[in-house]
């Protein structure tokens, strides 16, 4: 009696060799899969001392907000802007949607832009931020 396929030692593999694969298989894609990098933590008086070191980069700044200015786009988008000091040095922060706060202490994560131009206009040292939270 002759049999078709594959014998059965070549079929299954025992299942302590299977968990194993599996995982040999996801700590190898961990070590190799990209790490994302987490926003440098500087203060206002740090990115505007050293601009080129931050340009384009994802940073967390704090600091106290002063002229918050919200409004809307001629496309209905709502967006803001204010300055974030440090209490000695003040960058520009803009960010969509309404102000979280409208005054006091805040945390803006973004990214910080030496120079970007929108439609005509430029805008120099200003973060776009993805979250503002108040303290």
């Amino acid at each position: 009696m002759t049999r078709s396929g594959p014998s059965p030692a070549f079929s299954q593999r025992p299942r302590g060799v299977c968990r194993l694969l599996i995982i040999v298989g996801v700590l190898g894609f961990l070590l190799l899969a990209p790490r994302t990098a987490s926003a440098l933590e500087a203060s206002p008086t740090a990115i505007l001392t050293n601009p080129d070191r931050f340009d384009g980069k994802s940073v967390m700044i704090r600091g106290s907000i002063t002229n918050l200015h919200e409004t809307v786009s001629r496309r209905g988008n709502p967006y803001y802007t204010f300055d974030l000091s440090d209490g000695t040095r003040t960058i520009r922060v803009f960010s969509f949607g309404t102000a979280p706060c409208r005054s006091g202490t805040v945390t803006a994560e973004g990214t910080f832009d030496q120079v970007k131009h929108v439609g005509n206009r430029t805008f120099r040292n200003e973060v776009t931020a993805s979250q503002v939270t108040c303290r």
